[in-house]
């Protein structure tokens, strides 16, 4: 199940609550949540319980609203902070309903999806391009206007109708304006038994509920590195056994895997090799026990002793410890037999097992081929393997990846994506490499966000592309003489994409104009710092002179 997918299953009873209220179709309330809370896992709605980025108004602080401070077009704005996800849902209804700016919404059918995106885009709700568009490809690709229907069908039955004649409906209550701090929710979880049972575990396809992943995935975990001899990531010139595997992942929670588990140990300290960790404990019929163990973490939620249950969030992802270079999940498997000898195994075979006995559809991806396969009875041991062309584009596509590329808001970023991308795979077919070589290198561009572009531009020591936290992309390059880090223009994205894109170009030919492209921003940057350097000791000369 994805991200998109749990949070409408955690709060489509709220949003169809305010449908009923006030006419606001409840897939257009899931998907801005969706959007505008990173599915519930943003600051604002972690901290602040705000999942619409709704700022606070004088109105608001004037009548004793809370509110956080957070540095949105602004720095150090005020966000509304409310008691509940439920208290936040009212507000958003308010929000729209008792602002002129979204009266022609209130005029359409409370079903019309499309034409509720396109106003409220319209009306100015958010500052990015395509805010229409990603609303609508979030709602279309989650199904999320079945439950604009489930309403529909209610009130129906009901016998009840959406007054479309005015910015209201005959259900609503209008009581509270816009800005006021909310005297209660219209919705609590507990009278939502599925609701406050999500709010405790984090529900996937499992057709029977003993059998959970160890984070939760539409399709595939992404394995940055397997269980086996590897080269040491803190010494590159030595060797280690590896006793689990990497998966990628970003402050995500961790599930337990199995019904009937128990805590056996917790660390906490920071200051050790696997930092925050906790060791889960299943007994098997015949003796035996089976000990899995997470590492890394930024939160541990559950302590020893405690019994946990398959799909349980037992902590979250991090990067602590003093053996990390980046976050990522380290997954291990210990076998324990009933005389009490241990060894460690390859947790592949170990998730293939309960992936067979829960029906689990995920796989688990290593530069495109499925560890599991091997362990698994009901796989050909002749799978085809994946292309490095549909490894990188599984990868980039997909929200499992943890690749954190955005898409859909913004021309420019999406432009960076797709010279990134376009790079990525001319980068490995100019290398020549075996296609298990590309898809390793298409694997550790994603999961760093950063291609090598040095085969590409000849005379550079070093020169790459990597997309930073904001979604731009950097150039960064090392002629010997001057080095160079600075953002693209949108100009120069376009250049690049248009570039990459001409299909009447030969590969080299791209290479070719990839390559003048660098050197003429390193040129244009040497010169200018030949100039800077020029004037200031130009400025020194003339100082001494006035001594």
């Amino acid at each position: 199940m994805s991200k998109n997918q749990s949070y409408a299953d955690k709060y489509a009873e709220a949003a169809m609550e305010q449908m009923k209220r006030y006419g606001i179709p409840a897939s257009v309330t899931l998907a801005q949540g969706m959007l505008e809370s990173s599915n519930g896992e943003s600051e604002l709605s972690r901290l602040g319980n705000n999942h619409f980025g709704i700022k606070a108004t004088t109105s608001w602080l004037k009548n004793g609203g809370e509110y956080l401070v957070y540095t949105d077009d602004k720095p150090n704005e005020k966000f509304c902070k409310y008691s509940s996800v439920a208290d936040s849902y009212e507000h958003h209804s308010k929000f729209l309903a008792n602002n002129q700016r979204y009266a022609k919404c209130f005029q359409l059918s409370p079903d019309d999806y499309k034409g509720w995106t396109k106003g409220i885009a319209k009306a100015g709700y958010a500052s990015g391009m395509g805010y229409a568009a990603h609303l609508q490809d979030i709602i279309e690709r989650n199904g999320l206007q079945k439950y604009d229907q489930q309403v529909m069908s209610e009130m129906k039955a009901q016998g009840k109708s959406f007054d479309l004649r005015s910015s209201s409906v005959t259900t609503r209550d209008s009581s509270n304006k816009f800005g006021s701090p909310l005297a209660a929710p219209s919705v609590r979880s507990e009278s939502n038994p599925r609701q406050a049972a999500s709010e405790e575990r984090v529900q996937d396809k499992r057709p029977n509920g003993k059998y959970s992943f160890p984070l939760l995935r539409e399709s595939y975990l992404f394995i940055t590195s397997p269980f086996g001899m590897r080269q040491d990531p803190m010494d590159k010139s030595k060797q280690q056994m590896h006793k689990g595997i990497d998966i990628r992942c970003k402050h995500d929670a961790v599930l337990a895997t199995e019904n009937g588990g128990k805590v056996v140990a917790v660390n906490q300290n920071v200051n050790t090799a696997g930092g925050k960790s906790i060791t889960m404990e299943y007994n098997r019929e015949d003796g035996s026990k089976v000990q899995t163990t997470y590492m890394h973490l930024s939160e541990v939620n559950v302590k020893v002793g405690d019994a946990v249950s398959a799909g349980q969030k037992i902590g979250v992802t991090g990067n602590t410890g003093t053996r990390t270079t980046g976050e990522h999940l380290h997954f291990g498997v210990k076998t324990i037999a009933a005389d009490g000898t241990s060894r460690d195994v390859d947790p592949s075979s170990y998730l293939a097992e309960i992936a067979q006995k829960g029906n689990i559809k995920q796989q688990a991806l290593y530069n495109g081929n499925d560890l599991l396969a091997k362990y698994k009875t009901d796989v050909p041991s002749n799978t085809e393997s994946m292309s490095p062309d549909a490894w990188m584009k599984k990868l980039l596509s997909s929200e499992d990846s943890g690749v954190g590329l955005p898409v859909g808001s913004d021309p420019i970023l999406e432009m960076a994506m797709t010279a990134f991308s376009s790079l990525m795979i001319l980068a490995v077919q100019i290398d020549n490499k075996e296609a298990e070589e590309q898809k390793a290198t298409i694997s550790q561009s994603v999961s760093e966000r950063s291609v090598d572009l040095t085969s590409l531009v000849s005379g550079m020591k070093t020169c790459s592309l990597s997309i930073g936290d904001n979604g731009r992309a950097i150039l960064t390059a090392d002629n010997g003489n001057v080095k160079v880090s600075r953002e693209l223009t949108s100009a120069e994205l376009s250049r690049l994409s248009a570039t990459l894109n001409d299909q009447g170009l030969s590969e080299e030919t791209k290479r070719l104009r990839v390559a003048g492209m660098v050197n003429s921003i390193v040129i244009s940057q040497q010169a200018s710092q030949n100039f800077e350097q020029g004037m200031q000791e130009q400025q020194g000369r003339n100082e001494s002179m006035h001594r």
